[in-house]
């Protein structure tokens, strides 16, 4: 398989012969307001341009839709991606966004879902901290990750915007995955109340998969991202993380 960051938590995954592209946020540098209730709202998003044009990462045979959230696709990605195209959501809320964005071939992930012999199975995520989920639920609202599994393949699991908790847990329990993926900018709502994976959750994901490569992705591309790629590798190299944590600028690729 073949991972590739874009930017953000938009990914390209060469996985059993088939291109799948993640959470497609695809506008240029600055081109939307930054987000209301998050810290550093005067800064426009996205915070960084993209790596390589929008055709060539449009170029995939499906699209997986972690949340319907305005930093995980727009409307340069709604534009840009042919209608046809097979498209995973999490629940049927979201599919109703993406079909009456024209999309005519609109699936919902479940704990089993087959697209081509590759198996994606839906996972929990947890938007927040308890006490940020009880005050902003309307905003941060439902999340999901994905595993994908195949005979040929190393089991692959994106965790999606959650922060560490018993749901990521139970899913590094339950699925074992060789590569994992983590949403890990330490995004930030007002009042300094983190809404996705900062240091800390990552060292936890480190520590509950002893085997597996974990891939810090969705950095330095939001108004309200607290943690920087530099940042980070500092925190690798003084914990010893660095041989199985990584850390992809925009546009690096990876082949497990």
């Amino acid at each position: 398989m073949q991972f590739r960051q874009i930017r953000n938590a938009t990914l390209k995954i060469n996985y059993a012969g088939k291109k799948f592209l993640i959470d497609p946020w695809l506008a240029g540098k600055g081109a939307i307001p930054g987000f209301g209730g998050t810290i550093n709202d005067h800064i426009r998003n996205p915070t960084a341009e993209l790596p390589i044009p929008v055709s060539e990462i449009v170029d995939v045979d499906a699209v997986i839709l972690t949340h319907d959230h305005p930093d995980h696709w727009d409307d340069t990605a709604r534009q840009a991606i042919r209608k046809d195209i097979p498209f995973f959501v999490q629940h049927e809320k979201d599919a109703q966004a993406v079909r009456s964005a024209g999309f005519n071939n609109v699936r919902l992930l479940d704990e089993n879902t087959d697209y081509e012999g590759i198996t994606l199975i839906k996972t929990p995520g947890q938007h927040g901290r308890p006490k940020v989920l009880e005050d902003m639920k309307a905003l941060l609202g439902e999340v999901s990750g994905v595993v994908f599994k195949h005979p040929d393949e190393k089991t692959f699991y994106i965790a999606g915007d959650t922060v560490w908790c018993q749901a990521v847990e139970d899913s590094l329990n339950k699925y074992h995955p060789d590569i994992v993926v983590l949403n890990s900018c330490d995004a930030q709502v007002i009042g300094n109340e983190s809404i996705i994976m900062g240091k800390q959750d990552i060292y936890e994901v480190y520590k509950a998969v002893p085997e597996a490569t974990v891939i810090a992705s969705h950095m330095e591309a939001v108004n309200h991202a607290t943690l920087t790629r530099k940042e980070l590798h500092e925190f690798l190299r003084e914990k010893a993380m660095t041989q199985r944590v990584l850390v992809p600028e925009d546009g690096e690729s990876y082949t497990f």
